[in-house]
């Protein structure tokens, strides 16, 4: 507990605060501030709209406990939790003191935009803690209270407005972070998942721009598909199941929803058989925002916008697991049998955004393309599990990394690294474990890499010796080194000479597995087929 620690006071522009001074799992020492806000809460008025800076406080707030979660309903268990006041930050420093100030990491969770937290229990910084950087994490809204959009100009509820609570967060990082001895002029942001996705959007939008220095999407970028959601009538549509009987007008829809309990709104179900036919898994996400007020984050398509993105002058490293779609075990064993259908509508199996803008006898070219690559020549069927999480592999993950990747060679200026995570604990992939259970005991699920990287409630103290914790020191190495020099090499990896990729030599990426080793894309060919279903002003 607390009380038995340490405990520190600065004092920031806005007011005092009282951290701790912490042991690590590997009895390195930190420091540690929580639950700063860095927003109002979004409560009342305020909910669904873009978040307004901090006030001052008087006296010395207690910053020695983490923030609840924001509001959601788990995505494994449906229970509700979280709270609506949310907009807090973390901050872990090694050294409060020094002659140099420290690079800084900010940290953003995922949850494809619907669930996560930046709480110690997920996301414990002792690894980190065993370099001199400073470490933050944040909350930001989720669900509908951070991504419901409304057209009438005059309710400024244009959308995005947990991607702001990022925005907001980030310029408080850069304002205040040297008086955690952090350096504001050496800034990484990463992300996993729907964080790697909110990092590359946070390359992407103006509203950043000189706020961070280089950046780490993992997992997850605005070519995944599932980054871009359509723009829909969604939130009449929630206003009716929380039992409005009203007209479709958005200002009566605005009204009745700010009076229902954050509860209630996160417990909906909106997607139609017809959303879930063309992959769509939430609701509410990201959307291009119907008009550009002042803190407008995404004025236009995001493929559209990384194109010309300021961040194409900033180091990039990005990456993915070997099996991401491990993930959708649960969802796919569900759905099990709808693969045996699949002979009767097999448009399904080509992506919505290839079906729209191509003849039915193309689409039903590319659906024959597809099966074959994941297939072979078996029919697809629910009795070949692991093709259809090949297929997905590729449909919901690989193929939009593939795509960043590809556009950072086409239009970025700075160095890009990429990284393959292929390190097959059997006990340690804590997200394996937690997405298959025992069903499936081995492949690096989406996720996994976060066990190399934070402390979370699962992680026990690993004996020094083990690949386990060999690991975790080449994860923080890199990641660290990285944040420090925009060169991941390090220690850890100092016998591979890693360089920045090329166009001339695409395949190369960094293997990290067992050994690390430079090797050659494994999912290279997969991907060209997949590249080839695509028109070219689609991909990049």
């Amino acid at each position: 507990m607390s009380e038995n620690l340490e405990t520190f006071e600065l004092t920031l522009p806005l007011g005092q605060i009282k951290g701790v001074k912490r042991l690590s799992l590997y009895d390195d020492t930190y420091y540690s501030f929580e639950k700063i806000p860095f927003a109002k809460p979004p409560l009342g008025e305020l909910r669904f709209k873009a978040p307004v800076p901090a006030e001052s406080w008087s006296g010395v707030l207690d910053c020695t406990h983490y923030s609840e979660k924001p509001t959601q309903r788990n995505l494994q268990t449906s229970v509700f939790e979280g709270a609506e006041d949310c907009l807090y930050l973390n901050v872990f420093s090694k050294q409060l003191k020094n002659g140099k100030p420290l690079p800084v990491m900010v940290y953003i969770f995922g949850g494809a935009f619907n669930a996560g937290g930046a709480v110690r229990e997920l996301f414990g910084p002792d690894y980190f803690m065993t370099r001199d950087v400073v470490l933050v994490t944040f909350n930001y809204r989720v669900n509908c209270l951070g991504f419901l959009s409304l057209k009438d100009r005059s309710l400024k509820v244009p959308g995005n407005a947990g991607l702001k609570d990022q925005v907001l967060a980030l310029k408080w990082v850069k304002e205040n972070i040297s008086y955690f001895n952090g350096d504001p002029k050496n800034i990484t942001v990463f992300g996993n998942s729907s964080g790697g996705s909110s990092t590359h959007i946070m390359m992407c939008t103006d509203q950043t721009k000189g706020l961070f220095h280089k950046a780490i999407p993992m997992s997850g970028t605005v070519h995944s598909y599932w980054t871009d959601c359509p723009s829909e009538d969604f939130a009449f549509r929630l206003a009716q199941q929380c039992g409005f009987t009203g007209e479709n007008t958005d200002d009566k829809v605005l009204k009745y929803l700010q009076s229902v309990p954050a509860r209630d709104l996160v417990s909906h179900n909106l997607l139609t058989p017809e959303h879930k036919r063309n992959g769509r898994l939430f609701a509410f996400g990201t959307t291009v925002e119907p008009y550009v007020g002042d803190d407008c984050v995404i004025p236009k398509p995001l493929v559209e916008m990384v194109r010309g993105a300021w961040s194409n002058n900033i180091p990039v490293m990005l990456g993915g697991t070997s099996f991401e779609s491990l993930f959708l075990y649960r969802d796919v064993i569900a759905n099990l049998k709808t693969w045996d259908n699949l002979s009767q509508d097999p448009l399904r199996i080509v992506p919505p955004e290839v079906r729209k803008v191509n003849s039915e006898e193309k689409n039903m070219e590319y659906a024959q393309r597809l099966i074959k690559a994941h297939f072979g020549n078996a029919p697809p069927s629910s009795a070949l599990l692991m093709n259809i999480l090949d297929y997905y592999c590729y449909r919901t993950y690989w193929h939009g990394f593939h795509r960043t990747f590809n556009s950072r060679l086409a239009y970025a200026r700075a160095p890009t690294y990429y990284y393959r995570f292929d390190f097959d604990s059997p006990n340690f992939n804590f997200y394996r474990a937690k997405f298959c259970g025992d069903n499936i005991k081995t492949g690096v699920s989406h996720a996994d890499e976060l066990s190399y990287l934070f402390r979370n409630s699962k992680s026990w103290k690993l004996e020094k010796t083990s690949a386990e914790y060999r690991t975790i020191e080449r994860m923080i190495g890199i990641w660290t080194a990285f944040a420090a020099t925009s060169n991941p090499n390090c220690v850890e990896t100092a016998h591979l000479n890693w360089k920045p990729s090329t166009k001339e030599n695409p395949k190369r990426v960094i293997n990290i597995s067992y050994d690390v080793k430079m090797i050659d894309l494994p999912e290279y060919e997969k991907l060209q087929i997949w590249d080839d279903i695509y028109k070219s002003n689609q991909l990049i």
